[in-house]
């Protein structure tokens, strides 16, 4: 499986099978250009504008992509996907509404992308995701859950690996200015005070090591 970070809280994951994109966004909300992109399946967490840009991802070929912006279990090209409804927020979706956390399975791996995630869930609905292997997690705050709670989300979960998102940085100039902290914040908790961002996160179910690693990826 292969993971490449396209920005914002949208990542390209190729399987041997299929290519997935979540949480395509509006390149001028978000101010990042999005990259050209092919998929077979698109999964959208919520619905707003820096989320939920289907347009911007084509079909490969003649083929039009499973397009996934709601709770429920689906199966395409050898790929299981799991949606989960949770809350933008900490108020039951009152402020920002609802949000949707995927988990995709495929190659004997499991993925967890939680969206734009506001609120810690509670340990049931924890058992019900069952085992993750690579969380993809956000941790900017204000937006979302914050560094410390981002932590607190991995403890519990135990991955593998773990793929943070949806932080500040010098390109998305859009959120720049906003209250979003950096990725720093998140990983220095780990003891890693200068991460150096790899272009892709390669792994094989076979290559799984004891101790979880923290990744941070280039954009």
């Amino acid at each position: 499986m292969e993971i490449k970070y396209l920005g914002h809280s949208a990542f390209l994951i190729k399987t041997k099978t299929a290519r997935i994109v979540t949480d395509p966004y509006d390149s001028e909300m978000v101010g990042l250009k999005f990259p050209k992109t092919e998929a077979d399946i698109i999964t959208v967490s919520h619905h707003h504008k820096d989320h939920n840009q289907f347009k911007n991802v084509s079909g490969i070929g003649d083929a039009n992509p499973l397009m996934i912006d709601m709770p429920g279990e689906f199966e395409k090209m050898g790929v299981r996907i799991f949606g989960f409804q949770s809350f933008h927020d900490k108020t039951q979706g009152s402020e920002r509404g609802e949000n949707i956390m995927y988990k995709f399975e495929s190659e004997g791996i499991s993925v967890l992308h939680c969206g734009d995630l506001g609120v810690i869930p509670e340990e049931s609905f924890l058992e019900t995701i069952g085992e993750v292997d690579i969380l993809l997690v956000p941790v900017g705050g204000f937006y979302t859950i914050d560094s410390d709670e981002a932590v607190s989300l991995v403890k519990k979960i135990e991955p593998k690996i773990v793929i943070p998102m949806h932080y500040k940085t010098e390109k998305s100039s859009v959120y720049s200015e906003s209250k979003l902290t950096a990725v720093s914040e998140f990983t220095k908790k780990f003891g890693l005070d200068n991460a150096v961002p790899l272009p892709k996160l390669f792994y094989k179910k076979e290559e799984i090591e004891q101790e979880m690693k923290v990744i941070v990826l280039e954009i």
